[in-house]
Order: C-alpha cells, then structure tokens, then sequence
C-alpha cells in the first residue's frame, strides 16, 4: 500500500471514528437521562421502605431497598464504565481520535503499537516476497521441464531417436521448435473442429440420398431454454416443430449443427425428434473457434456447398459461407409465432423446384431485411399471376374455323 493510499484510509478512518464517537455519546447521554428519570421512581420507592420500616413482617422489604445516594453512585459507576469501554473500542479502531490524556504512558503505548504495526507490516511484505519467489522458482522449473518433455525426439518400437525436420538443428533450438509444434498443435486442437470429415460420405444406390442438406440450429430455433426459481431449466417446443421436421424430411438431408454442448443436445433432440427426421447431429466439437464465437465450417461437411442450406439466427455462426445462410429471427419463446409454418413453404419450394445451385436463390432473399416476409410477397404476386392467366385463358373466344372444320370431319 502506497503511503497516500495509507493517509487517505487514516483520515477517512478519522472523520469515520469521531462520528462513531458522537453517536456514542448521544446514546449515553441518553442512557443518563433515563437512569436519572429511574432515581426519582427509586427514591419515591425509598420513602415508602422507610415508611414500612418499623412494621417486623415488612424488614425484608426494606433490605432490598437502596438509599437514593448508593443508587445514584451505582448509576454512575455504570454509565462511567460503559463511555469508558465504548472509549476504549474506539481508540483501538481509531487510534488517532482517542479522546485520552497526552501523558507520558499513553504516548509510550500508542508508540509501542504504531511500532508493532510496522513489525508485521515489515512481516507481511517478507512474506509476500518470499511467495513470489517460490512461485517465480516453480516457473521457471516449470518451464525447464515443459521444454525437456515436449522438445525431445519421437522414439521408435526399438528406442532409437526418429528423424525429424528438426533434427538438424543444434540441440536447444530443437527442443524448443518441437515445444512450440506441440503448442500449436493443442491451439488447433482447441479452435479447429476434431475431424475434418463431419459427415459420412452420401449414401449410394439403392438407398435414397435426399437431394439437398439441411443444416438447423438447435438453441433458440428449435427450442427455447428457460429458466426461473420455480422450476430450474425448461425448454420449450417452437410451434409448428413436429411439421416442420416432417416436412423438410421430404427434401433434405436434416442435419443438427450447433455450439451447445452433446451432455446437453442429446437427450433434447431425443425428446423433440422421436421420429428420427434429424439423420445427423454436430455439436460444440465439431466448430471453428474463431474471435471468439463458434464457427460452423460447412468446408467439413462432407457435401456440396451448391445444395447445402443453413438456417440459423446468428450471422456468427456462419460467417464463413454467408451465401448458405437463411437467416431468420431468433425465437424469444411466444407461442404466437408462425416462422416455422413460412420456411416449411419456403424450403418446400426450394426443394421440389430442383434448384441446382440453391447459394443464387438464397443470395437473392438475403438482400432483403425479412427474407421471410419477401417470399410470402413473392407467392402472393404469383398467385395474383397465375390466376390472371387462367382467367384470361378461359375468357378467350374459340376460333370459328376450328369449330367448323371439327364438325365437318365428324359428318
């Protein structure tokens, strides 16, 4: 602690004890008032134990009565003994306010104790080097042996040294090229996913490989986790799940990629699917640490990127292949939402049309602020379209000729 710092506490430790003292000191003037108050009940109390006195069945009594003189003397030995020891307490807190005699004793003894103070400051501050010595020591020996296990040659079935891009080094710059190697290879195995292959490859002949992959976000998509004191942790079904699983399992090849946790994905896709719609299942694992956020790499799918769609809420996730992306709103949990019902006539069409790159009909949406909301514009015009057109169709007169020569060939 710096000596400003230390002044600044003193003093405010000053200003903090006087108030302490004032506020005592009302208490018990206070106190004073009420034992004075109690005299007079006592002394009235008094006088009729001297008026019972001469009666013999009254003596015991007047033994358990006091003289207005004894009580007032106890009263005050009290109230002197408590504002002493109330005194006493502050002193020690706040030996700079203590309202004692500047004699010869109390200087000696405030003395001893700054003295004291010092000693075991002086003490703490040993003791506080000496940890960061020992630690500094076990660093170091630390680092020593972290360089000597990771920086030593591979060895093969017979013991013998293999040989390595390193080997022709001198000896310390090898062993601290294979400790940084081994370094880099925990920070990929920390941010790259634990397999470059997520996916199986497609399924042949004669089984059905849907045309198209469908990659979902779990969290807030699908499901939505609450959380109250109530209850604990719940989560909530989206409306319009069950269909929606159903329906896109026409088209796609459904696949779960989120950052959450298997422990905690699992069993809930086992209660939201039971019909097994979801084929594949990708959790925190399988992502990109990059900035910060979990990334899905869709690189590592195993699928071509041209049929590969991805909705999901946060642009975070999928920031490596934004031309995959359908981005919808994130679900907050309110059972009046319809987003799911939209993107089952979304992906319905994308699906039977027999796109065959589906990142140009994906681009185009995406230009939009609610992609959702410019499809559904989108079929309306279509509708209005294809009606116009029948209407017109069945509105246009049938040529004569054509009428004439059809009956002339049937008589």
């Amino acid at each position: 602690m710096t000596p400003i710092a230390l002044g600044r506490m003193l003093y405010g430790g000053s200003r903090f004890g006087r108030k302490l003292i004032n506020t005592s000191r009302a208490l018990t003037s206070g106190l004073w008032h009420t034992m004075i108050s109690s005299v007079k009940l006592h002394t009235q109390k008094g006088t009729k134990c001297k008026e019972t006195r001469t009666t013999p069945h009254h003596s015991n009594i007047y033994s358990y009565c006091l003289e207005p003189p004894h009580l007032v003397h106890l009263i005050h030995r009290r109230y002197s003994t408590c504002e002493k020891t109330s005194t006493q307490i502050l002193s020690k807190l706040f030996p700079q306010t203590s309202m004692e005699l500047d004699d010869e004793a109390s200087r000696d003894r405030r003395k001893r104790e700054e003295e004291e103070e010092l000693r075991e400051m002086e003490r703490a501050w040993k003791r506080m080097k000496i940890g960061f010595g020992v630690f500094g020591v076990g660093g170091v020996i630390f680092s020593f042996w972290a360089i000597y296990f990771f920086g030593k040659p591979s060895l093969d079935e017979q013991g013998n040294e293999v040989t390595d891009e390193f080997s022709s080094m001198p000896l310390v710059q090898q062993y601290m090229a294979r400790t940084f190697k081994s370094m880099n290879h925990f920070q990929r195995f920390i941010q790259e996913p634990s397999s470059q292959k997520l996916l199986p490859d497609p399924l042949q002949a004669p089984y059905i490989q849907p045309p198209y992959t469908l990659v979902l976000e779990v969290k807030d998509l699908l499901i939505h986790p609450d959380w109250t004191y109530q209850t604990g942790w719940r989560f909530k079904k989206r409306p319009g799940v069950d269909v929606f699983l159903r329906e896109c399992s026409k088209y796609f090849e459904i696949v779960v990629y989120t950052a959450e946790q298997g422990m905690t994905v699992f069993p809930l896709l086992d209660a939201l699917d039971p019909s097994g719609y979801i084929m594949y299942r990708l959790v925190r694992d399988s992502t990109h640490f990059v900035g910060g956020h979990h990334v899905k790499n869709l690189d590592n799918l195993n699928r071509d990127l041209k049929r590969v769609v991805v909705v999901d809420w946060d642009k975070n996730s999928t920031k490596m292949h934004p031309g995959n992306t359908f981005s919808i709103p994130r679900w907050s949990g309110n059972d009046d939402d319809t987003t799911l019902f939209d993107l089952i006539s979304f992906l319905s069409v994308l699906g039977s049309s027999e796109v065959d790159d589906v990142r140009e009909v994906l681009q185009y949406y995406n230009q939009f602020e609610e992609p959702i909301a410019k499809f559904r514009d989108n079929q309306r015009k279509l509708s209005e379209q294809m009606q116009a057109d029948e209407f017109e169709k069945l509105s246009k007169p049938k040529p004569m000729v054509k009428n004439w020569s059809r009956g002339f060939m049937k008589s």
